[in-house]
């Protein structure tokens, strides 16, 4: 095939192994080899380069994956397209997914996490879905550290930027903070929209003789390689990469939404897919293997924005707001008219043909031709794994037992760590009210929009705690998903599903890789218990720094079911004199504990047990008190223990608390032991609530003071609420306004 000017011949690609520095191993290159009869030319390397990588085919974690559950009655689509589907009743339905931004986002952070959101909202309404919420999971090093500093505060605008100028409310998410992340951040982005089930829409070019479109905002050389860039570790090098983080523009995105939705109620749409990572070659490339069929693409049409760009840049570039769509043919003029009237490009580039091979044509020449399937099926690597010695010394050490002498102080200390603390700063910067469906905003268990036209409601979280993950990744694999369920049914929710982006180092490391293989054996398990399929999701490998990898962060993002949007609940407590039950009791388990990170510095020894069983009747029982009307808050007891729970219920009220305990202190106010709730209930519902949640135990009496008072045997703890709260509030504030 003739070669695009100044590019290297196959034979000099060979010959100098220039495929490696493209991403592909010896293997695969000699694979391609294969495939193709011959050797691959530049633009060829380049597509496999991409589609071969791990952000695009998850080759090493395919095989670990099978194990999700994903399929269940309300399922409409599991994992495998843009989003996953979930029915929610009366002929509509949600779909959400997260991904991730991780590598872009570490070394142009606004960018970075702006082309994150925008990614993850194309991915939900190019299921015909109107996008709803936003969430995100954000994960950042010691704030001590000036470039830290620095990417949180990119970070987060960036966020706000994309999201408050398309008009979709961030709702939503966590923030942790840890040493691990220093080097690389976790930026991963939620979105959950709503439809009618009529309108569902696939990314399949199906139809021989189909019209294939680009649609959407024209293409440039951002981006480029960025899939390949996210399948690496960052090193010191990583800043010369900048050119592969992509630049979005939310006005552009909000037009495209419109044209987009627009279009799917017409007849002529098959097909549609967002061109995400790895840009027009994964969307040609998937739309056509998921129909057996092929796609013949003239580059000569692409609407360009630069001048002179090659077969390989506009293949590979990750421009951002662009769409691939395949529509009937002869129906091409009434598309055009469509995205006309948003300002946007709508031009024919392709077509659908018979033969199962992308084949791309420019100036009159063909300029690559591959077999489409093969783009999309990476080979599988099974990688060797191996019990990290780390884990082993973890589960022989004693149980750490916290001295606590001044437990006033302590809970103060605590709660002023910067995971624990109001993350104010963060979401006063979010839209969480545009659009006016949002019920429940930023700061309860689970953010609650409503599902318009309707007395249904859907509740929404992410969450991960990583550290459990780190001394025991199978335990701590199902308590995320526990986790996330306690928060969706604290809300008054029924869990329906999940969306994961698992986050780990390079799987190249046997000890990373056995990390991720009991992480994902974990969650499975909690899944199948709880009844909430994996319908999307996201694998972000190569989390590393100078071969320093993060701790293992599959973080979950869930969702659920209010039905009656008058019986929600949230973790605040609501009146004077309303009862307060903690439900289960707390044993002496403070691995992975804020308290333990506080106090020694690091995680050590086992986190908490989970039994499924238990967790799965708790939730049960809890969220019927809920849908029942018996209770008027709810919280489940996490990280920072009763203590964080007690404070978050008092926070942003005028009330304080009267309660009474005769177990030890330490444990009862600071252990992270799983599957308890703090609940507050009338008195007139204390008889029937005590009947329906077993092992609901009175712990005394919500106030109308500033007080917060907890009596033990041995001592009693006064706590001044409004104290308390302004320190909280003002942390990460501080903390930036300090920052030069």
């Amino acid at each position: 095939m003739p070669l695009t000017h100044l590019e290297p011949s196959p034979e000099q690609i060979e010959q100098e192994k220039i495929y490696r520095t493209m991403g592909l191993t010896e293997d695969e290159y000699v694979e391609v080899k294969r495939l193709l009869g011959r050797k691959p030319n530049y633009t060829e390397t380049g597509l496999f380069s991409v589609m071969w990588s791990e952000h695009c085919s998850y080759k090493t974690s395919k095989p670990l994956l099978k194990q999700f559950p994903t399929s269940g009655k309300r399922v409409l689509q599991g994992p495998g397209e843009g989003a996953g589907i979930i029915d929610i009743g009366d002929g509509q339905a949600v779909v959400f997914k997260i991904e991730s931004h991780n590598h872009p986002s570490a070394i142009e952070p606004y960018q970075g996490a702006a082309t994150g959101v925008g990614g993850i909202i194309r991915d939900v309404f190019s299921m015909g879905a109107r996008p709803v919420a936003l969430l995100d999971s954000l994960r950042f090093g010691d704030l001590n550290n000036s470039r830290v500093r620095y990417v949180f505060e990119e970070v987060v605008s960036g966020i706000a930027g994309y999201g408050n100028c398309i008009g979709i409310p961030t709702v939503g998410g966590e923030l942790q903070f840890d040493d691990c992340y220093n080097g690389n951040p976790l930026v991963n982005a939620m979105c959950v929209g709503i439809m009618n089930h009529e309108d569902i829409q696939v990314g399949q070019a199906r139809g021989i003789g189909n019209t294939v479109m680009y649609v959407g905002a024209s293409t440039g050389r951002d981006g480029i390689n960025g899939a390949t860039f996210a399948s690496e570790e960052i090193s010191d090098k990583s800043d010369e990469k900048r050119s592969a983080v992509q630049v979005g523009d939310p006005f552009m995105e909000k037009l495209l939404v419109e044209a987009c939705l627009e279009l799917t109620k017409h007849e002529a749409l098959v097909g549609i897919q967002d061109m995400g990572a790895a840009g027009l070659v994964s969307s040609a490339s998937e739309m056509a293997a998921k129909a057996g069929v092929g796609i013949h693409m003239n580059l000569d049409l692409i609407p360009q924005r630069e001048t002179e760009m090659t077969p390989y840049e506009m293949m590979l570039s990750e421009s951002q707001e662009r769409m691939l769509i395949v529509i009937k043919k002869g129906s091409e003029e009434e598309i055009k008219a469509i995205f006309a009237r948003w300002g946007l490009h709508a031009v024919a580039v392709g077509e659908v043909i018979e033969e199962e091979v992308l084949r791309l044509e420019h100036k009159g020449q063909i300029v690559a031709e591959v077999p489409s399937d093969a783009l999309a099926s990476a080979p599988v690597r099974h990688m060797p794994s191996k019990v990290p010695a780390e884990y082993t010394d973890n589960q022989a050490a004693p149980v750490w037992i916290p001295v606590i002498e001044d437990y006033a102080g302590t809970i103060k200390k605590l709660l002023v760590q910067p995971t624990l603390a109001s993350k104010d700063w963060v979401t006063r910067q979010y839209d969480y009210m545009v659009q006016t469906n949002t019920v429940v905003a930023p700061g309860s268990d689970a953010a609650v929009v409503r599902v318009r036209g309707t007395k249904k409601g859907l509740a929404m979280t992410t969450d991960c705690n990583a550290k459990y993950l780190a001394l025991d990744p199978l335990v701590g694999g199902k308590i995320a998903v526990a986790e996330a369920a306690r928060n969706i049914v604290c809300s008054g929710a029924v869990p329906l599903g999940i969306t994961d982006c698992l986050n780990f180092g390079t799987p190249e490391n046997p000890e990373v890789f056995w990390e991720m293989e009991e992480s994902v054996k974990g969650m499975a398990e909690a899944c199948k218990v709880l009844e909430t399929p994996v319908i999307s999701g996201n694998v972000s490998l190569y989390n590393e720094t100078d071969h320093e990898a993060i701790d293992p962060t599959p973080v979950v993002g869930m969702v659920g079911l209010v039905e009656d949007l008058d019986r929600v609940a949230t973790v605040s407590f609501k009146n004077e004199g309303d009862a307060v039950y903690v439900v289960g009791q707390a044993a002496p388990e403070f691995g992975g504990s804020a308290l333990q990170i506080m106090f020694e510095g690091k995680a050590s020894g086992k986190p908490p047990v989970l039994n499924l069983e238990l967790e799965k009747k708790r939730q049960s029982q809890v969220l019927a008190a809920i849908q029942s009307g018996l209770v008027s808050s709810a919280h489940d007891i996490s990280e920072g223990g009763l203590a964080a729970a007690i404070a978050d219920a008092v926070f942003g009220t005028s009330l304080g608390a009267d309660l009474h305990f005769t177990t030890d202190p330490a444990v009862e106010l600071f252990s992270e032991t799983q599957s308890r709730y703090l609940i507050s209930v009338p008195e007139a519902s204390m008889k029937a609530f005590e009947s329906a949640v077993d092992g609901a135990v009175l712990v005394g009496r919500v106030t109308r003071n500033d007080k917060i008072t907890l009596e033990f045997a041995s001592d009693t703890v006064t706590l001044d609420r409004p104290e308390l709260e302004k320190d909280w509030r003002g942390v990460l504030s501080c903390i930036m306004s300090a920052k030069n």
